[in-house]
């Protein structure tokens, strides 16, 4: 599989489960601008079975290479980043991963439990990036209990493995050429940006800033019966040059910490 492909799916799977995110972009092209895809993002649980040097095998085997590594304490998170090593367009690919022995005894049951219930064929195979979640249906109690903990846990428990997020290169766009100018454009058009921190994160002189809007409430199926709780959400990302006149390729974590709030619960 061409790692074309691989974004073709994920991104139809993607705007599918989150009608939003194809809202976004329809109005983008609106717009008459085309749109690019910075980077992509997953989340998994730290796992020999399908951490982070798990779910990077299939991108690594498509062309990619490791580029970069980042910690997040407060949220107890780790992640790797990978770039295309010969094409320039192709977008990057951001892998975290939940520190689960850092969390509660509650926790990292669930999280074992959770894992135990995916079908031992998907542990090394390209397809778990896709697979969604196959751990049967989730508790909507313990999902409420996930969240006191982290946030990110509980998100990954009903929503399973997809991408997390698309990001728009907001280098490709001619007129929304600034985040300001993306995020006045999306909130006259209804949607909430994600604020925590702020709306931009990052700044020209760390070389790279950021936005995102936060997750839909998107319609899950609990054992309870039938909860909306955050899926997945659209960020966009400015990169600028450093003194080489070089664009800036990686990440920062205390911007990236910031953007994973977008799928944190809310009330509408």
């Amino acid at each position: 599989m061409k790692h074309n492909d691989i974004f073709v799916r994920l991104w139809k799977d993607y705007t599918t489960r989150n009608p939003a995110t194809q809202k976004v972009y329809d109005l983008f092209c609106a717009e008459g601008e085309t749109v690019m895809n910075d980077h992509i993002a997953f989340r998994t649980f730290r796992s020999p079975l399908l951490g982070v040097d798990v779910l990077s095998k299939v991108f690594l085997k498509n062309g990619y290479e490791f580029k970069g590594d980042y910690h997040f304490e407060t949220k107890k998170l780790y992640a790797k980043h990978f770039e295309h090593q010969t094409d320039p367009d192709a977008p990057r690919v951001f892998i975290s991963e939940l520190l689960v022995e850092e969390f509660s005894p509650f926790l990292q049951q669930t999280v074992k439990a959770w894992i135990g219930q995916i079908p031992v064929s998907l542990h090394d195979s390209d397809e778990l990036i896709y697979a969604g979640n196959i751990s049967g249906i989730p508790s909507y109690a313990v999902y409420e209990k996930l969240r006191a903990e982290s946030e990110y846990a509980a998100w990954l428990y009903v929503n399973g493995f997809c991408a997390n997020h698309f990001t728009v290169s907001v280098n490709g766009l001619k007129k929304l050429d600034t985040i300001q100018k993306i995020n006045a454009f999306l909130k006259s058009h209804g949607f909430l940006m994600n604020d925590a921190g702020g709306e931009i994160q990052g700044t020209p002189d760390e070389l790279l800033e950021q936005s995102s809007i936060r997750a839909e409430m998107v319609k899950f199926s609990f054992v309870e019966g039938e909860f909306e709780i955050p899926g997945c959400y659209y960020e966009f990302a400015l990169r600028y040059p450093d003194h080489d006149g070089k664009r800036y390729s990686g990440f920062i974590a205390k911007s990236a910490d910031k953007i994973f709030e977008s799928t944190n619960f809310y009330k509408k």
